[in-house]
């Protein structure tokens, strides 16, 4: 009788023993966990980090109503010097360089550059120019500076080589592909007409003095392209036979 008690205490002894045993190494590893999560909480950061190619020039308004970035969280040790982490810091800026997916939006990448500033958006051969626009042919209010168009021209007294001697007809001729905008939807006074609406558009040197040209003489048509990945456009010319089944 004896033997069996002591056996029985013995028995609860080491049970208990044993569970105390596990409680403590369950409350050093839950601890341990513990501190580490904090650890790494306190080691995280939020930032803004680019969704989509960021052309130079383009409004933190334009990212921000498009989706061009997004709020996310990385480790200390891999966040950017003057990494953005609040929208609003960057409310009024323009993109400064051009900023690639996955690239995390940092005070740099920023400027306060103006209209007034668009040489800093210049290099080498680049030309700024300003054209006049309606609503129809410029995509005014749709485009955005940083986005990229091809040029087409209504030329009015373009020859006509099916039709007699001398006769001409419009035609409307691709000018230039991915034109660069620096500005759009410039409201100025011209004096006598009122008011006018002017785009600013990135050309090469060889360029300028033809739309300037055109500007004063003919019709601009802006086609929007692809901000990347964007196909070489055909250089096709229409006219009003080319409109017409078979006619051209």
């Amino acid at each position: 009788m004896r033997i069996r008690l002591f056996k029985t205490r013995k028995g609860a002894l080491i049970v208990s023993a044993v569970t105390a045993l596990l409680a403590a190494l369950l409350l050093v590893l839950y601890l341990r966990s513990y501190r580490s999560s904090v650890n790494q909480s306190a080691n995280v950061e939020r930032v803004l980090v680019a969704t989509r190619l960021i052309a130079t020039g383009t409004p933190a308004a334009t990212m921000a109503a498009k989706n061009y970035y997004q709020v996310t969280t990385v480790q200390k040790s891999q966040l950017q010097p003057l990494a953005i982490s609040d929208p609003s810091t960057i409310a009024g800026l323009i993109a400064a360089t051009q900023i690639v997916p996955g690239q995390q939006l940092t005070q740099s990448d920023f400027t306060s550059v103006s209209v007034a500033g668009l040489n800093y958006q210049l290099t080498g051969g680049q030309r700024a120019i300003a054209v006049p626009l309606d609503t129809l042919h410029g995509l005014l209010g749709l485009i955005s500076p940083g986005e990229f168009v091809d040029v087409y021209v209504n030329i009015s007294g373009a020859p006509n080589p099916v039709a007699k001697a001398g006769a001409t007809e419009a035609s409307v001729p691709l000018t230039t592909q991915q034109v660069r905008l620096l500005a759009a939807d410039i409201m100025v006074l011209a004096v006598p007409s009122g008011t006018s609406t002017l785009t600013i558009l990135r050309v090469g040197t060889g360029q300028a003095a033809q739309f300037a040209y055109a500007a004063d003489f003919e019709k601009f048509w802006f086609v929007l392209r692809p901000q990347s990945g964007a196909a070489r456009t055909p250089p096709t010319v229409a006219t009003l036979g080319s409109l017409i089944p078979g006619g051209g």
